[in-house]
């Protein structure tokens, strides 16, 4: 590929604008893959949360550790945790408690096989070094500039 600007150039490129370029990106190419699969990224979450658990989640464990992934907020993961219980990829018990269904199992086992697909070509060309490093640059950004960021 091409870059967009020489080395000199580019070391004075914006830094807000392509970060949110490349989440743009990034998102819309996930999102557009799980859609062709039947599931909306935020379900996803909630599936996945789910049917990686070690020990049983509740809604509000799993609703308040998604409601800030890109900003979703509390009232889009609890709709979502409501839609995947509709849609039978999980159940819900009297305390709150969700268990995956032998559905949500199957849509997980899709979903995960096409979320390691999506990673190998986000990845392509790009050394664990380097991504390291991006991470780090980021997560730098993020600390100079007084925001908070947290991903499990």
């Amino acid at each position: 590929m091409g870059y967009s600007h020489s080395d000199a150039e580019l070391v004075k490129q914006p830094i807000g604008y392509w970060s949110w370029a490349a989440y743009k990106a990034v998102v819309s190419r996930i999102q557009a893959a799980l859609a062709g699969i039947g599931v909306t990224q935020p379900q996803w979450w909630v599936i996945a949360q789910v049917a990686r658990a070690d020990t049983v989640k509740t809604r509000d464990e799993v609703s308040g550790l998604l409601r800030n992934y890109l900003d979703a907020g509390p009232e889009v993961m609890e709709a979502e945790i409501d839609r995947a219980v509709a849609l039978g990829w999980i159940t819900e018990d009297a305390e709150g408690r969700l268990d995956i269904t032998e559905e949500g199992r199957a849509l997980y086992d899709k979903a995960a096989a096409l979320q390691d697909e999506l990673w190998a070509e986000r990845h392509a060309g790009i050394s664990d070094e380097e991504y390291l490093t991006t991470m780090k640059v980021l997560q730098r950004f993020i600390h100079n500039t007084g925001g908070h960021a947290w991903h499990h």
